[in-house]
């Protein structure tokens, strides 16, 4: 069994460490898992995802060592709202594919290849469940590697789309491109770890093509300008109230992508 370090940090993987954030909910699950890379021996650190506006959990994630580098996932407020206030207490440059998430430092690009923490990381773009998300792909962590998700793929369940920002089209496409990663330890920004990412790929792509098949069902009750609301009545009958925003929101996003003719 991992055992919890005294920073909180639970070993992931070979080259990674995660604390887990005290901001679970109905949409964040246990929390927000922050990482900490690095290689053995290395007299530094890169952190992914600092998290939410929590002091012992950020002090936490800057005792695990010298943090060089900090990076994000995607835009959304459980994985950035410390990261201000982590680059005061670090001095590490925050570095995220939106340049307004960069903490003096630069965007990200697509494919870019950095070396931190003694670690090479892989920046992969991933949009979908936002546009600006991101994967870290780690190719040396591991006999198969492992890869940071973010929001992209979870430990549990599945991935809300973030619509209009965040498009099936673009999510699908995503999942392809992940499918060429193999079995590698997937790492996500929510939920436990996971050691197969093909495996994944696939449970996800069945998901959402079980879905689409239930939206075009309720759409030929419902009517073809059926309503995501009237959609999501039929389809996520059985959601509480408290995740009724988001399934109205992935219906939406797949309303949008059937309705393109995609």
């Amino acid at each position: 069994m991992p055992t919890l370090s005294e920073s909180g940090l639970v070993r992931s993987s070979d080259l990674t460490r995660v604390r887990l954030a005290p901001n679970p909910g109905p949409m964040s699950l246990d929390g927000t898992n922050s990482y900490v890379v690095a290689a053995p021996g290395s007299g530094s650190t890169v952190v992914v995802d600092p998290g939410p506006q929590d002091e012992e959990h950020l002090r936490g994630l800057a005792a695990a060592g010298v943090v060089e580098l900090v990076l994000i996932t995607h835009r959304h407020a459980d994985h950035t709202e410390a990261s201000r206030r982590f680059a005061e207490l670090t001095g590490a440059p925050v570095r995220a594919f939106d340049p307004a998430f960069c903490v003096d430092g630069d965007p990200l690009a697509a494919d870019e290849l950095l070396f931190a923490g003694g670690v090479d990381i892989r920046v992969l773009a991933a949009p979908g469940h936002t546009s600006d998300s991101v994967c870290f792909w780690l190719p040396d962590d591991g006999a198969n590697g492992s890869i940071l998700t973010g929001d992209t793929i979870l430990g549990r369940g599945t991935t809300v789309l973030d619509y209009p920002d965040g498009t099936l089209g673009d999510y699908l496409a995503t999942l392809d491109r992940l499918s060429e990663l193999g079995p590698a330890t997937v790492l996500p920004g929510h939920g436990p770890v996971q050691p197969d990412l093909s495996s994944l790929v696939l449970t996800y792509r069945d998901h959402r093509e079980e879905r689409l098949e239930q939206i075009r069902a309720a759409v030929e009750t419902v009517g073809p300008d059926a309503l995501a609301g009237e959609v999501a009545d039929l389809v996520y009958s059985d959601v509480p109230a408290n995740v009724r925003a988001a399934a109205e929101l992935s219906v939406a996003a797949q309303l949008a992508y059937l309705r393109s003719g995609s």
